[in-house]
């Protein structure tokens, strides 16, 4: 029908390629790939990204990881210098990980965004942090981490006082392990949006059983406005909904295909020589047992990488005890 859009003006995408790609490697990025995938979301017309961490040395080794574990500000200003864009960045913050004084107010930084992620025992101080970002006059969110493990009546409880006490505009589920399916994006997207009245709902999806796009589309359907992912799926162990497959859904005309395609046969396919990621038999075990994927990690980075059978046979006899 003439003049109806065939998309949805409120939904934003957030590219979390160097952030979640950083637990691959602790984060050691050249900077010139960091400026190449931000300059490709910019002209992507992507709406944020992530361009890593903002964590504490007292609390971090620099000696451990590298520069995007921490995002201190001259490092982004070299990395984005120069570059015209409109897309907004991101830096998340895990709760335990950084002090309040790591992140100064925003006049002084160029960082728009920050994200703390949190599980929800520490929701108490995840509210007490993103309310000191807001304050200094950053755009926010809380990611609730590992929601497929959590109590019922506790996620309640911590949505409720996510709603009443902080300032957030944005809270996420986050399906660290990927272990969902679509009946249970269907509702938890219910009832983020019925308990968060004030707020928006986003997704942070992970691709263990290669369900992290269509897990993604089904909370759009439901309602989520705020998505996450990564350029070519680059992420931690499995992956995250990959860029390209999720703009190649939204029919938004801002946004532009091509110059993550083009990125992507430049830096990434390269990359893959050096990086292991992506839908992989161990990292789909332990989305299976609803695991954390640390176990299959371990497994591929030993000699024994391949013996798949035998690390089902061991996540069975873990879910037995």
């Amino acid at each position: 029908m003439k003049g109806v859009k065939m998309y949805r003006e409120q939904i934003k995408v957030l590219d979390c390629t160097i952030r979640d790609g950083g637990l691959i490697n602790n984060h050691y990025f050249e900077d010139n790939f960091v400026r190449e995938v931000y300059k490709a979301v910019s002209d992507a017309g992507v709406d944020y990204m992530e361009i890593g961490y903002r964590s504490s040395t007292s609390l971090l080794s620099r000696d451990k990881f590298g520069k995007w574990k921490f995002c201190v500000e001259d490092d982004i200003k070299r990395a984005i210098d120069g570059i015209p864009s409109k897309t907004k960045l991101s830096v998340m913050a895990d709760v335990g990980r950084f002090e309040k004084d790591d992140i100064p107010p925003k006049n002084q930084s160029v960082v728009d965004m920050v994200r703390v992620a949190a599980y929800v025992k520490d929701i108490d101080k995840a509210i007490d942090l993103v309310n000191d970002a807001a304050e200094k006059g950053y755009e926010t969110t809380v990611n609730v981490m590992s929601v497929s493990k959590v109590i019922e009546t506790e996620l309640d409880e911590a949505l409720c006082q996510l709603e009443e006490e902080s300032k957030t505009k944005v809270v996420y589920i986050v399906d660290s392990f990927g272990s969902l399916y679509s009946e249970n994006i269907h509702h938890l997207v219910n009832k983020f949006k019925r308990i968060l009245k004030t707020k928006e709902v986003g997704i942070h999806a992970h691709n263990n059983q290669q369900l992290a796009y269509a897990n993604t589309i089904e909370s759009i359907i439901k309602g989520a406005n705020y998505l996450d992912a990564t350029i070519y799926g680059l992420g931690r162990g499995a992956g995250n909904c990959p860029l390209e497959l999720l703009m190649g859904f939204l029919k938004n005309p801002k946004f532009n295909l091509k110059p993550i395609l083009e990125i992507i046969a430049k830096e990434f396919i390269p990359l893959r020589e050096k990086m292991e990621w992506g839908y992989i038999i161990p990292y789909a075990i332990t989305g299976m047992f609803n695991e954390h994927p640390r176990s299959a990690i371990a497994l591929r980075e030993s000699p024994q990488k391949d013996e798949y059978v035998s690390f089902y046979e061991k996540m069975l006899a873990t879910e037995m005890d």
